[in-house]
């Protein structure tokens, strides 16, 4: 219990508290001895030039990654070659409890279940407001296009967020947990203001900078699934959190659609109520970020020996804080545009993100206005997201457990080397595929002769072949990149929601002009640009990551 708990938020106040001692560390041991760790001197001779390649080395062969750098900066002083030689790097052992890939499955599991309950809230809060906007509309005076920028500014404000805190999560004096636990509390604060607010202005400000609080488990969770699983088993964790990402949306109309009829504000209390018990539960999520746990034990060997040439693999770099905070803070743009790979996945999932959203206003259109349904009964169609997504899921999983893994691992075996990252994309041909099946299905059978459950199936079609399609591009970036995975899950995250935010203020127009029928038929047009990319990704991917920069 102690270990599970002393490198949480919650572990961290009850040390400080007076429970140092109950949950201590190894290191604060009264007889505590430092175990054999390599020394830099073994490395290299002092009559090497380049270091930076040899820093590099040690720091893959520990199993994180750093910045190349000639020098080392601790305790704000920098070392000389001299004192580098005698340095100590701060590792993993061998089945390290403390490294999160050697986690218990009930630590891992526990870890993976908090991150996508954190990302199903934020998610469903985006949508939860939908069924407000007739009220809106009546309250504060306003057209349904302007009433509608209660979803798209919150949408727009999770598309930035990721931007500012998942380069901060990759930062090893801060971590993963600050960013989710700060900017949640604030999150919070800004949904009980929300409850209260009395003019239009100051409810778009504040879902915006809701969204904005929310975001960061939208790309880093990515990462922290990363953390903690290895190749093989990250997949079954980034299925659950794009399936979280997928659901989320679809339950807020039948949350708030029932909620509503008493009280417009009640979607709001109800976001609230979930938030809180998500707050709740945050300060008791361990930290995963490696470098930032073998930075924590660097420090602490630090100061149980007296000896400062113990130095975690995150250290060994010339940069100061700042300058390592400013490039974190731009490299999540400077991925999605020079780099070929990173710059489709952007696109291409911000027109399928886009899309999914266009549903909150081509809904009302076909299950309000043509089949006559009550608000309620809408909410229920929504569900017919999940549907969809769960039949993914159902298919993915089996895929991987009895076809893709074992095949992967038994190359792996008889190579010594991964299959290349290309062969996870198959699953996203049939997604690319089925894309504009589902959506032509849904365009042309949305009508009164027609039952609704027919256009309702073409839907669902369309969010298990999107599913998979998502979770092929995930795999294959998060395996690409592993070292940047927050920032260019960031870079994602904000192509796709301003995507989505605009397709929510201009495509209700889109669909009354058009009809259904051919709105959609439009987008689905523009889906062909996915069927061309994700061949063409599929058979020149490793051309484009051997000239990326950031791979590696």
């Amino acid at each position: 219990m102690a270990q599970a708990l002393r490198d949480t938020p919650a572990g961290h106040l009850l040390r400080l508290i007076g429970f140092r001692s109950y949950l201590s560390w190894p290191e604060e041991a009264p007889n505590f001895e430092p175990r054999q760790m390599p020394a830099i001197a073994k490395e290299i001779s002092s009559s090497s030039d380049d270091l930076e390649k040899t820093l590099s080395k040690i720091s893959a062969r520990v199993g994180t990654k750093t910045d190349e750098g000639s020098d080392i900066i601790t305790n704000n002083k920098k070392l000389s070659r001299k004192e580098l030689a005698d340095a100590i790097v701060v590792t993993f052992a061998e089945n390290d409890q403390d490294n999160p890939r050697n986690w218990p499955q009930r630590k891992k599991t526990w870890t993976l279940t908090l991150v996508n309950v954190y990302t199903f809230v934020v998610y469903l809060t985006a949508s939860i407001i939908t069924p407000d906007v007739e009220f809106i509309m009546q309250r504060y005076n306003v057209s349904i296009v302007v009433a509608s920028l209660g979803l798209s500014m919150y949408v727009v404000g999770y598309g930035m967020g990721p931007m500012f805190f998942s380069p901060l999560s990759e930062v090893p004096s801060i971590g993963r947990n600050p960013p989710y636990l700060y900017s949640f509390t604030i999150f919070i604060v800004m949904s009980i203001a929300l409850c209260f607010v009395g003019n239009f202005p100051g409810l778009i400000v504040l879902r915006f900078l809701q969204g904005f609080f929310g975001s960061p488990c939208l790309a880093s969770g990515a990462a922290s699934i990363e953390d903690v699983y290895d190749m093989y088993g990250a997949p079954y964790g980034y299925m659950f959190w794009v399936a979280s990402m997928y659901c989320g949306p679809a339950f807020g109309p039948l949350l708030g659609g029932y909620a509503v009829m008493n009280n417009w504000r009640w979607p709001l209390y109800e976001t609230v109520i979930m938030s809180g018990i998500i707050l709740l539960l945050l300060p008791f999520l361990p930290e995963t970020n490696p470098n930032t746990i073998l930075l924590h034990r660097a420090q602490r060997l630090r100061k149980a020996t007296g000896n400062d040439l113990y130095l975690a693999p995150c250290e060994m770099r010339s940069a100061p804080f700042g300058a390592a905070l400013k490039e974190a803070m731009i490299r999540p743009l400077e991925i999605s545009v020079k780099d070929p790979a990173i710059g489709y996945a952007c696109v291409y999932g911000a027109l399928v993100y886009a899309t999914y959203y266009s549903f909150f206003e081509a809904f009302p259109l076909v299950y309000l206005g043509t089949y006559k349904m009550s608000l309620g009964a809408m909410g229920l169609i929504f569900t017919n997201i999940v549907v969809g997504c769960m039949f993914a899921v159902v298919c993915y999983y089996l895929y991987l457990r009895r076809v893709f893994i074992p095949r992967a691992k038994k190359y792996h075996e008889q190579k010594g080397e991964p299959v290349q990252q290309e062969q996870w994309l198959l699953p996203g041909f049939v997604g690319a595929w089925g894309l504009p099946v589902g959506l032509l299905i849904f365009a042309w059978t949305a009508r009164e002769d027609i039952h609704w459950i027919t256009p309702t199936v073409g839907v669902a079609i369309f969010c298990a072949t999107s599913f998979w399609m998502f979770q092929s591009i995930v795999c294959y970036v998060a395996l690409a990149y592993p070292r940047y995975v927050a920032s260019l899950f960031a870079a994602n995250d904000f192509t796709r929601s301003m995507t989505a935010a605009a397709f929510v203020q201009f495509s209700r127009q889109m669909y009354v002009n058009l009809g259904i029928s051919k709105g959609v038929s439009l987008v689905v047009g523009l889906s062909v640009i996915g069927i061309i990319g994700m061949h063409g990704l599929y058979h020149f991917g490793a051309q484009l990551r051997a000239r990326s920069k950031f791979t590696g």
